[in-house]
């Protein structure tokens, strides 16, 4: 069997079809459900812009050698309890779940966020209905908060267990 070793890429507006691959219910039923086509192309747009603006990254997951694209990971500028921080999301298409890319890729982009020091924690906001979620912020030492209500995609509450990680520390 091939080795396929998960990269992560940074976002540009040609990984559109990458959006609308993982713009399905098995997806985002967690988040919300399935966005329209304006909604997606909007969220592509500020994928894109996130680097730019300097307030976070956002990256394509791929696998090599074969470079296919597997789904996406990123952080951005948030703010919890009045303090900024990093929130940061991640998703992988079903077919390629449970195989360790979530969490290739995850480690990945928390190397990203570290490198740039620009906040001190990243958080990671998962449905409490979301077991592969929470488990993988398990996985990356990520340290329970609380559970609370939290608003995904605007006008939408869910309940979501916080998940908080120190750039600054080592572990």
């Amino acid at each position: 069997m091939l080795k396929r070793e998960v990269q992560i890429k940074p976002w540009v507006e040609s990984n559109l079809d990458l959006l609308h691959q993982l713009n399905i219910p098995e997806m985002l039923e967690h988040l919300g459900g399935v966005e329209t086509e304006e909604q997606v192309v909007s969220r592509n747009k500020r994928y894109s812009a996130i680097s730019v603006k300097g307030t976070g990254r956002m990256f394509s997951i791929e696998l090599m050698p074969e470079s296919v694209q597997v789904g996406n990971v990123g952080y951005w500028e948030s703010e919890f309890d009045t303090e900024p921080i990093y929130e940061m999301g991640w998703g992988v298409l079903p077919e390629y779940q449970g195989q360790g890319i979530a969490y290739e890729a995850t480690l990945a982009a928390i190397a990203s966020a570290r490198a740039e020091g620009n906040h001190i924690y990243l958080h990671a906001f998962p449905s409490t209905n979301n077991p592969g979620s929470n488990a993988l912020c398990r996985k990356l030492n990520f340290k329970f908060i609380a559970e609370s209500d939290f608003e995904y995609p605007k006008g939408n509450w869910m309940k979501c267990n916080n998940w908080r990680l120190n750039l600054r520390s080592a572990t």
